[in-house]
C-alpha cells in the first residue's frame, strides 16, 4: 500500500468511497443526510483534484485500487478581528473502504496529512465529526484530537 495525491484516473474509486461515507451519515441521520449520494460529482472532483489549496490523497494498493481517501482543505483568516492568522489544514473527509477496514489506512492516512500539514508550515488540523459517527469520532481521539468546538442543536419539528 501507497499513499500519494489523488489523479484524474482515481476518481471512480473516490465516488465508490464517497457513497460509503453518505450512507453512515444517512443511517445516521436521515432527517440531515440524503443517500445514496456523493458529496462531489465527477466534474468537481474533476477540479478538486488538481486544486493545490484543497489536496487530496488516496491510499492505493499494488493494483492502484484505491483503498481510502483524504481530502483537505487549506484555510486562514486573514485580518480578521477576532481570530488569529494561523494556517489550517482542515479534513474535509476520511474515508477507508469498508471491504478494508481494521488493516490501519485511516491511520496511515491520517500520519500522511499530518506529514503534509507539518511540511507545509501548517498550525493545526481540524475536522468535523457528526455524533451519529461514534466509531469516527472514537478513532480520531485515539490520534490526539480533541474537541476545538461543538456544534448543537434542537430539532423544532
Amino acid at each position: 500500500m501507497k499513499i500519494r495525491r489523488a489523479n484524474i484516473k482515481d476518481i471512480p474509486g473516490i465516488l465508490k468511497l464517497l457513497v460509503q461515507v453518505d450512507m453512515v451519515h444517512h443511517s445516521g441521520r436521515p432527517d440531515i443526510f440524503k443517500g445514496p449520494v456523493t458529496k462531489y460529482n465527477e466534474k468537481e472532483l474533476e477540479r478538486l483534484v488538481k486544486d493545490n489549496s484543497a489536496p487530496i490523497f488516496v491510499c492505493v494498493d499494488e493494483s492502484e485500487n484505491i483503498l481510502g481517501h483524504a481530502f483537505c482543505i487549506h484555510k486562514q483568516e486573514k485580518e480578521n478581528s477576532v481570530l488569529t492568522d494561523i494556517k489550517t489544514l482542515y479534513i474535509d473527509d476520511i474515508c477507508v473502504d469498508e471491504q478494508n477496514r481494521r488493516k490501519h489506512i485511516g491511520k496511515m492516512l491520517y500520519e500522511y496529512v499530518l506529514n503534509y500539514a507539518k511540511t507545509n508550515g501548517f498550525y493545526n488540523i481540524t475536522l468535523n465529526v457528526w455524533k451519529c459517527n461514534p466509531k469516527a469520532e472514537k478513532f480520531y481521539e485515539s490520534l490526539g484530537f480533541l474537541p476545538q468546538k461543538i456544534t448543537l442543536e434542537k430539532i423544532l419539528v
